[in-house]
């Protein structure tokens, strides 16, 4: 997309033709839109439909980009992203061999987001107490929500309890996978509304 807005729009006009970054764009959003239509596709069915859809068009991408790879400029943001494409074809269309897999890493790069962006606040963490804390506190909310449980009603439940548990037993009967809040529901949603 940087190279897209890249592109001179003088120089689309004069051409009279699409650039290459609108074209490489094109072939990306033809394959986003085959996963739009099978997202609800069991892992087999996915499986078959990227080989009979998608292969096909990244054959053909590849080769476009091979072919048009020498004609860029070299140093231009089209060019760059075209190298770095063909530099990373077997990972990117490692997706189409397995139907687990989704064709973009957005979904891992948005659950580590808040660690990202907690990172800078993490330098202010003043002793090494405060540090594990706050790591105590981001493993007890990425647990809930690897369990199914809404973060707030588990993490208020916890605080509820805790006080009253004396034992290790009663301790880890508050984590996560023990709690008896109910699974991806509204009772876990607004457990503390209705207390």
């Amino acid at each position: 997309m940087e190279a897209v807005k890249a592109v001179d729009p003088k120089t689309k006009k004069n051409k009279g033709k699409a650039s290459e970054a609108d074209v490489a764009v094109a072939k990306i959003r033809q394959l986003y839109r085959i996963e739009a239509a099978i997202s609800e596709c069991s892992e087999a069915d996915k499986y078959l439909k990227r080989q009979e859809l998608s292969v096909p068009i990244l054959n053909e991408f590849k080769a476009w980009l091979e072919k048009n790879v020498s004609k860029v400029m070299k140093g231009s943001q089209t060019r760059k992203a075209m190298e770095y494409t063909l530099n990373q074809w077997e990972y990117l269309i490692g997706y189409c061999d397995h139907g687990y897999l989704n064709i973009s890493n957005a979904k891992a790069e948005n659950a580590i987001r808040p660690f990202a962006v907690g990172r800078k606040a993490w330098l202010f963490a003043d002793t090494t107490h405060g540090a594990r804390a706050s790591a105590t506190c981001y493993s007890l909310i990425e647990t809930a929500k690897a369990s199914q449980l809404e973060p707030y009603a588990y993490i208020r439940y916890v605080l509820e309890h805790i006080g009253s548990a004396e034992t290790l037993e009663e301790v880890e009967a508050l984590l996560p996978w023990n709690v008896p809040l109910e699974k991806n529901s509204k009772i876990a949603t607004d457990y503390g509304k209705n207390k």
